[in-house]
């Protein structure tokens, strides 16, 4: 008799809930989800920008010199230059200060704001990252911001974890990975969240063994500049419009995550054509809440 578990935590400025689909008892259960969210937990103490002894944060007040650091930071970093390399610098992870500048410093456990030296023309050509021995060199001071990575970075990780459960979802923020069938033995039924009205949902997408993430502006807004929310383009330092919100359906989080991001900042048409380039599934839901459906949703 299959049942579902579901457990929730505060976790890297979201609640992080895993729901599994299992015919196991809840003492064999329960473990196996603390690990998941043990990869959260080590996620956010690598990756965080908003804790000045976060792995990162330490890393980044050494320039010039090259830096060894975990895998738990250098993979979501390596993938977020990958990104930065593709893309010319429109999605950029040294966008930190900026998100600074417009209020995006403050941490949601602690309320301490932070503010760090940086250069006002860093990029991610300041950043070399070595495979070899798995090091970061910075050419001057700059802020990383791993905010459209590390989410779906653990995700991923914790859904290794959960690989063995008739099926599981593990849902951060509305960033997600649904793996195997739900309860009934079915796709899992993911709703999309009306940009406008919180506890509406504007449309859904049917999955298994794939993730949906989902950014847009109305989920974080700068309280500096009303026209400015947390995704920015870097060469502008302004924020795109034409989008309200890019859901984004692929085979792991991580790319699901950065891809949202990607498409919110390339906006409708170069957006489109990115995911038909790509062969992902999107999403996309216009200022004006029209919602344009691509990859054959």
């Amino acid at each position: 008799m299959v049942h579902i578990v579901t457990k929730s935590k505060l976790m890297m400025d979201t609640v992080v809930e895993i729901k599994v689909v299992t015919s196991l008892s809840l003492p064999e259960v329960e473990p196996v989800i603390a690990q998941a969210f043990e990869a959260f937990r080590n996620v956010e103490q690598a990756c965080s920008r908003f804790t000045p002894d976060s792995e990162l944060m330490r890393a980044c007040q050494q320039i010039g010199t090259h830096v060894q650091i975990s895998s738990w930071l250098f993979q979501p970093l390596k993938f977020a230059m990958e990104m930065a390399e593709w893309t010319q610098g429109i999605f950029d992870p040294t966008i930190g200060k900026t998100m600074e500048t417009y209020g995006f410093n403050r941490h949601y456990l602690t309320g301490e704001t932070l503010s760090n030296l940086a250069e006002d023309n860093a990029s991610y050509r300041d950043i070399v990252l070595s495979d070899d021995d798995r090091t970061m060199y910075l050419h001057k001071p700059l802020v990383i911001d791993l905010g459209a990575v590390a989410k779906g970075f653990a995700i991923d990780l914790a859904s290794r974890m959960l690989a063995n459960f008739h099926g599981f979802v593990i849902n951060a923020g509305g960033d997600l990975y649904a793996g195997g069938l739900d309860e009934t033995g079915h796709a899992w039924r993911i709703g999309i969240q009306h940009p406008a009205h919180k506890n509406q949902i504007i449309d859904a997408v049917e999955i298994s063994n794939e993730a949906v993430c989902t950014s847009g502006g109305y989920e974080r807004k700068s309280k500096v500049r009303e026209d400015i929310h947390h995704i920015i383009n870097p060469n502008s330092k302004q924020s795109p419009h034409e989008l309200s919100s890019c859901s984004i359906v692929a085979p792991y989080a991580m790319m699901a995550d950065v891809f949202s991001t990607v498409v919110c900042l390339y906006g409708l048409d170069q957006g489109k054509r990115l995911l038909n380039e790509m062969q992902l599934k999107g999403i996309l839901v216009t200022s004006k809440y029209h919602v344009e459906r691509v990859g054959g949703i």
